[in-house]
């Protein structure tokens, strides 16, 4: 099996996962993991993939007791290498599990902030990621009735654990995620 096959990775999310915002959720992480694996010279095959499949068993096993757990014992069935699995594993807190490879660290970093990027595109005049910026993405960080459901907390350390400013951080994701606005569906109408 190639484990970077990205048409391979799509169809296992889609086999587990139903919901469209948790697929764009995906697509947006893979977006922002392949930018920063070209940024760090790393395999952007291979961080895509990581990217696509972080949360493929949420919707199913969405329990701190399940979410990643059951998904490692199926990524290790299909041959996913332990790195990968372990980086997808790491990306929760909960796990305990420290984040030593810069992969690791990415895929966290990339997580909470991709989504919060897409939210904030969707509040947008056009619902376009095109009109975002870092400003636009700091206002709303402030806000705590905004995208309650992303921490906060996550997507500071997220930059912090990379080694990056915050803003820097945001830059990357929005670029990331302004290269992948049609498959996002995020194009909208630029203002």
């Amino acid at each position: 099996m190639n484990f970077k096959d990205r048409d391979t990775a799509y169809r296992l999310l889609t086999y587990y996962t139903e919901s469209r915002s948790l697929i764009k959720h995906a697509l947006a992480v893979e977006a922002s993991m392949r930018t920063y694996a070209e940024h760090y010279g790393q395999d952007p095959d291979e961080w895509g993939v990581v990217g696509l499949l972080h949360d493929f068993d949420y919707e199913k096993y969405p329990t701190p007791a399940e979410h990643t757990i059951v998904g490692a014992s199926i990524l290790r069935e299909a041959g996913y290498p332990e790195h990968l699995i372990y980086a997808i594993s790491a990306h929760a807190d909960y796990n305990h599990l420290s984040r030593e490879a810069l992969l690791d660290k990415a895929l966290y970093a990339c997580d909470e902030l991709s989504g919060f990027v897409m939210a904030v595109a969707l509040v947008r005049p056009g619902k376009s990621v095109l009109d975002v910026d870092v400003a636009s993405v700091r206002k709303k960080l402030k806000d705590k009735a905004f995208a309650k459901g992303v921490n906060r907390e996550d997507v500071y350390r997220g930059a912090e654990e990379l080694g990056i400013t915050l803003d820097d951080h945001i830059a990357f994701v929005i670029a990331a995620l302004q290269n992948a606005a049609d498959a996002l569906e995020l194009r909208g109408t630029p203002a």
